[in-house]
């Protein structure tokens, strides 16, 4: 393996680790930050509030770090956004799409990550909830 093998190997990890602890690690660091206001007792509002504000903090935090990642990838393969990416909410209804006849459209590796990522969450929340949850069905 080359070095720009490694520093892409390296950057995909730091891409999926940074993807996992967006539905992971950043809630559970939201609810340990309000358990430490909170103290004993039952629940106040101030510590609810507290793990909504750090939560919101530090997905907005994991989701730019994951999209400057890409943007890192996209530089180092030589990949280069040559056509604006139109949001969904944005298209028409009568199905006009810009075509570009000389750009091929191509996936990514940050969008292969984020789906592998939210496939990869909703298989173990289905094997969770048919196998390990204690309610009974």
């Amino acid at each position: 393996m080359s070095v720009l093998d490694l520093k892409r190997l390296g950057l995909t990890i730091a891409m999926a680790l940074t993807a996992v602890n967006i539905w992971t690690g950043g809630p559970l660091l939201a609810v340990w930050v309000g358990s430490r206001a909170q103290g004993f007792g039952n629940p106040t509002m101030g510590a609810v509030v507290l793990v909504i504000v750090v939560l919101i903090a530090i997905s907005v935090g994991l989701a730019m770090l994951l999209a400057r990642l890409g943007a890192i990838y996209d530089e180092m393969t030589g990949r280069t956004p040559t056509v604006r990416a139109h949001s969904p909410w944005l298209r028409s209804m009568r199905g006009e799409r810009v075509k570009y006849p000389d750009q091929e459209v191509s996936i990514s590796a940050l969008d292969r990550i984020m789906v592998v990522m939210v496939v990869l969450v909703v298989l173990l929340f289905e094997f969770w909830f048919f196998f390990l949850s204690p309610s009974p069905i």
